[in-house]
């Protein structure tokens, strides 16, 4: 199978399942996927977030899941138990479609690795 057509098939199982389970059955986008990655890295499911706090979340989702490319390294966790990446790369300038391809790739690497999807 074609990479592109292997990662576009995993995308939309990613999109799926997390649809499913968080949405009821709306389809999430890129940015809520986001979110809810930064939510589950955060470990604190329970709680509702404020404009900025999103924001933050969404952040340490982007950081996460672009850790195994080199842009950042996990730096240390804070005593209100947020985590902290330190930029080890500036992204390149992408265009939008390019952006939204390695963050796709990115997040469905994620739930590879935390086995949320084969």
């Amino acid at each position: 199978m074609a990479r592109d057509e292997q990662l576009k098939e995993r995308w939309n199982l990613v999109v799926e399942k997390l649809s499913k389970q968080f949405a009821d059955g709306d389809t999430l986008d890129l940015d809520s996927i986001i979110y809810l990655i930064g939510v589950q890295e955060l470990g604190q499911l329970h709680r509702e977030y404020k404009k900025d706090h999103k924001l933050d979340l969404m952040h340490i989702a982007i950081c996460k899941v672009l850790e195994p490319y080199g842009f950042y390294e996990f730096d240390y966790v804070d005593d209100d138990g947020w985590p902290h990446y330190k930029v080890l790369a500036q992204l390149p300038h992408l265009k939008a479609g390019e952006q939204s391809v390695l963050m796709k790739e990115a997040i469905v690497n994620y739930f590879v690795e935390t086995e949320y999807i084969k």
